[in-house]
């Protein structure tokens, strides 16, 4: 077996497919930026935690069955994998439907806690009320990706999600430069582009014929049980970088005001693209891991671990040098003011390092969680996002919205250290015990 053409045929298409969903996520941004100014930018950058949310739920729970997909598929029980399947499909369509009721009354009163004020409070109100109309979407678009990758489809998964991106910049163009529809154009167009993977992902599973099945013997507890443990470890990874944006967001705004939210609009745009870049190298072989992991040979895993930590770094320092690079452009993109594009070619060094940490740390907690070692997953994930917190309960006060910044940074190295603090501890030998035990206890 070539285990780095099994890998970089699994990488590759979900690293593309995560890039450009990293464009997607800051198409609304540049549109709604050039064609209505700074607060609209900045109504985006508050509003997006709240878009990501959705995306996220639909990620974890897609994820987290995918995962047992794959593991009982390696384990010959393809009765059970289709289990896993059908009940995913049910979470994620109860899922859309209850957030759809969540979000029409709460989102106004999470927006403001968010920071959100005057005139970028009202244009994130208007973006987030459209996003809502199409949060069923948006949740089984995402968490259907999963299983595609999983069931030999990566191609097809990139192509479904480059379809939705291809979908929301067209509509995009015509929905906010072309008639003047602004937020809600926007947020349309997003919706739209969503429903496009998820018909796209609809299309490939008719064509696999990999029907899902919906009676479970006794069982659901147990699958039930079993999604969510995986599930909230890739539920974690994605939604920490909205954990960050809120946090900084709102350290932001204590600390510099409306100015410092506008400038790290951009900054959150673009470091965007490059935490799914690394994403994707961590989602992308992660069906390597549970495969290998239900079949039995450690050995394996343990190597396409080895390989995903070399190119996730390698990822990161193209990454750095070219954004580094760019810095004084970058803001330019969103039609951002000279003042903004400056404290933007200042602030991106800052945490363009950070991430050189975050490709080592993202693949140690992909895995973790695709070897159903969620304990692990989860003290790295929400470890971070604690540690941040109590950063910026401290460095703010010493060095105003300088500490805002460098708290990023800090908090991606401490969950590195841990990271490999967690490897050191583990080996072959005690992985194969903890496999043994997985597979009696199915």
């Amino acid at each position: 077996m070539n285990l780095h053409k099994d890998f970089f045929r699994f990488v590759i298409p979900s690293m593309l497919a995560f890039a450009l969903s990293g464009v997607y996520a800051i198409a609304d941004g540049f549109f709604v930026g050039n064609a209505l100014g700074d607060n609209a930018l900045a109504a985006i950058n508050i509003a997006y935690p709240l878009t990501a949310f959705l995306q996220t739920v639909g990620t974890g729970l897609g994820m987290g069955g995918a995962v047992e997909y794959a593991i009982s598929s390696g384990t010959g029980d393809h009765h059970r994998s289709r289990q896993y399947f059908g009940m995913t499909l049910i979470l994620l369509l109860l899922s859309g439907i209850f957030l759809t009721i969540l979000y029409l009354p709460a989102a106004p009163f999470v927006l403001h806690l968010f920071g959100a004020q005057g005139n970028i409070q009202i244009l994130a109100k208007e973006y987030i009320l459209y996003i809502t109309f199409g949060a069923v979407f948006q949740i089984l678009g995402t968490g259907i990706v999963p299983f595609i990758r999983n069931m030999g489809g990566s191609i097809a998964a990139m192509f479904a999600m480059v379809a939705g991106f291809f979908t929301n910049i067209l509509l995009d163009y015509l929905f906010v430069w072309k008639p003047p529809m602004g937020m809600m154009g926007a947020a349309v167009a997003t919706v739209i582009g969503q429903a496009v993977t998820f018909l796209v992902c609809l299309i490939f599973l008719l064509y696999k014929k990999e029907a899902p099945i919906f009676t479970f013997g006794g069982h659901g507890i147990g699958l039930l049980k079993n999604i969510f443990q995986v599930g909230l470890s890739p539920f974690g990874l994605t939604f920490s970088p909205n954990i960050t944006l809120i946090l900084v967001n709102k350290s932001a705004a204590l600390t510099g005001g409306a100015l410092a939210v506008t400038s790290y609009a951009p900054v959150s745009y673009i470091s965007c693209v490059v935490l799914l870049l690394l994403q994707g190298v961590s989602d992308g072989c992660q069906p390597l891991l549970s495969r290998s992991f239900g079949e039995g040979n450690v050995k394996n895993a343990v190597r396409y671990r080895n390989i995903a930590y070399r190119f996730s770094f390698l990822v990161a320092v193209v990454s750095f040098l070219l954004l580094y690079a760019l810095r004084g452009k970058a803001a330019v993109l969103f039609g951002a003011s000279n003042t903004i594009a400056e404290n933007v070619s200042k602030m991106l060094p800052i945490f363009l390092f950070g991430y050189l940490f975050v490709s080592i740390s993202r693949v140690t907690t992909a895995y973790f969680y695709a070897t159903c070692k969620n304990t692990w997953a989860y003290i790295l994930i929400y470890g971070e996002v604690i540690f941040l917190f109590l950063l910026l309960l401290i460095l703010p006060k010493l060095e105003g919205v300088y500490g805002t910044w460098i708290s990023v940074p800090i908090s991606q190295i401490f969950a590195m250290g841990l990271s490999l603090f967690f490897i050191w501890r583990g080996g072959n030998q005690k992985e194969a015990k903890e496999l043994c035990s997985y597979i009696e206890s199915e």
